[in-house]
């Protein structure tokens, strides 16, 4: 009887203990060195659990008390940002929100790890370029910020993608550049974001005990789609350069993301509780649900339909520019042509709100030359007048 009362109040004691705790993280700007963000309010999420906030104060840095382990969501949101999504344990890491980006063809690649290693650096490599920290302007591209003290951010941006270029992003981990057998990367909480507008589209972490000192993420196609890597390999900074220059050159983006059935039937699962925040015209909780579906299934073609519909209704143009991107990539059998169809025709009115005339043009041709429909056609009449 002592023995079982003992064990309770041990575990009692436990769950205040852990429930006591303060998540203390750093909120820093993602395009400007050192740059602390003030007033974001901050959350923690836990399901069936009620969340707790603060805000961020002069100096970057909020205390949450919450259980901090991996079922917690941390949200960190502030006027004029992205809102930052991510799973805990939060406390002393840094996170860096990203401004609003204004180029509905723009995008922003965001680094942040833990202390350790010091040296994390990102490379993008496009057709005649590489940014990284010893090429720091490319072609409508800028790192913006470069970090060597732990934590980052590391920011890419591109300001416009070039039409018809493929790019390839990496993680690179200076610090043990000459190792041969170094997990140092891999095991850093290395999380790699994605911004496109006013939204984070894609977050990616390093996988624990990986050995390698090159973390290939992701690439981006000549459409604009995205492709998961997430390869590891050592390779110092030249060799990385030539690395991802092939990729690039190659006729396809290889895909080693294995996505096993219980991942998918999870996928599913966060996907029909968004239909049903949709139905109920819950559009950011549907959003943040068809993104994890993405996260956990990238390849999940329902989930982007329903994420672009989503991102439509909440006038979101740059993000519904990328779902379509996606959609048509992925489209595939009897109903291959009409998605594809629709999607540049989507595109190409996304376009035409923002007075980018031609490009609206070639994707109501592109529309036209896929399946024949009235409104294809009215486009490229409205085009080929604004453009005489």
């Amino acid at each position: 009887m002592h023995t079982h009362l003992k064990s309770a109040l041990l575990a009692l004691i436990a769950t205040f203990s852990i429930a006591s705790q303060a998540a203390n993280i750093q909120i820093l700007s993602a395009v400007v060195k050192d740059k602390p963000i003030a007033d974001a309010q901050v959350i923690m999420q836990r399901t069936g659990d009620n969340s707790k906030s603060a805000t961020s104060k002069a100096n970057g840095q909020a205390s949450i008390d919450s259980i901090d382990d991996q079922d917690t969501l941390l949200i960190i949101k502030k006027a004029g940002y992205s809102t930052l999504i991510a799973k805990c344990p939060c406390d002393d890491f840094t996170y860096a929100l990203s401004p609003v980006m204004q180029n509905i063809d723009g995008l922003r690649v965001v680094l942040t790890w833990g202390e350790a290693p010091k040296d994390l650096d990102s490379h993008l490599s496009f057709p005649n370029n590489h940014v990284f920290f010893s090429a720091k302007n490319g072609t409508q591209t800028n790192l913006d910020v470069d970090d060597t003290t732990s934590y980052g951010p590391e920011t890419i941006t591109i300001e416009k993608k070039l039409d018809g270029q493929r790019y390839v992003y990496a993680v690179h981990d200076y610090s043990n550049s000459g190792s041969t057998n170094s997990t140092a990367m891999s095991n850093s909480h290395a999380r790699v974001e994605v911004y496109v507008g006013q939204t984070m589209i894609r977050s990616y972490n390093a996988k624990p005990n990986k050995a390698g000192t090159a973390w290939v993420v992701f690439g981006i196609d000549e459409k604009g789609a995205f492709h998961d890597i997430n390869q590891y390999t050592y390779l110092n900074s030249e060799p990385l350069k030539k690395y991802l220059d092939d990729i690039v050159s190659a006729d396809t983006f290889e895909t080693h993301l294995i996505v096993s059935s219980e991942t998918k039937s999870s996928a599913k699962r966060l996907n029909t509780q968004g239909e049903k925040l949709y139905q109920e015209k819950k559009l950011e909780d549907a959003m943040y649900r068809f993104q994890d579906a993405i996260n956990l299934y990238p390849s999940y073609g329902q989930a982007y339909s329903n994420l672009g519909l989503t991102y439509q209704k909440l006038d979101r143009t740059a993000e519904a520019l990328w779902a379509n991107r996606k959609a048509i990539e992925l489209a595939s059998g009897k109903n291959k042509n009409r998605v594809q169809a629709s999607s540049h025709y989507n595109i190409a009115r996304i376009y035409e709100a923002e007075g980018h005339w031609q490009d609206a043009l070639t994707h109501f041709q592109t529309a036209l030359s896929l399946k024949q429909h009235s409104a294809y056609t009215k486009g490229i009449k409205r085009m080929q007048e604004k453009l005489k």
